[in-house]
């Protein structure tokens, strides 16, 4: 039954869109998956899509999908760029992974309007500033 399965928490593990200069000095955003933990996660799955309304108009994105083999304990790694004229919907983040052979999952949501310049923060382990959510 449904009270036989374990609910399994996510912890030690944010998601980050970070401000970053490109090789010719502009202006770039990153998002990052974050490890915290002391271990590695394996077999991560990230999935990313935005959407709400701009103008009035209801806008959706693609579905991305992206697979990163390991993350290391205590690291990070590029999931993929976001482009600023997405910072006004919702940018939904569904992760999955595998730690310590189980598999665990979860959804990240940066809300409409709150990928800015007065949100941003020191980012753990990369230090750089962006906006986490952990």
């Amino acid at each position: 039954m449904r009270k036989d399965i374990p609910e399994l928490k996510v912890e030690d593990i944010a998601l980050s869109i970070v401000k970053e200069k490109n090789e010719i000095g502009e202006t770039i955003w990153n998002v990052y998956v974050i490890n915290l933990k002391s271990n590695p996660i394996e077999g991560v799955l990230v999935t990313s899509k935005g959407y709400g309304q701009l103008n009035g108009e209801d806008v959706k994105t693609s579905t991305l999908r992206h697979f990163l083999d390991t993350v290391p304990g205590k690291s990070y790694s590029l999931i993929e760029p976001i482009m600023e004229n997405v910072f006004g919907l919702n940018n939904e983040y569904w992760i999955s992974f595998f730690h310590n052979k189980i598999l665990y999952d979860k959804k990240y949501i940066f809300l409409a309007e709150s990928i800015t310049e007065n949100n941003l923060i020191k980012v753990p382990l990369l230090n750089k500033e962006g906006v986490v959510i952990l």
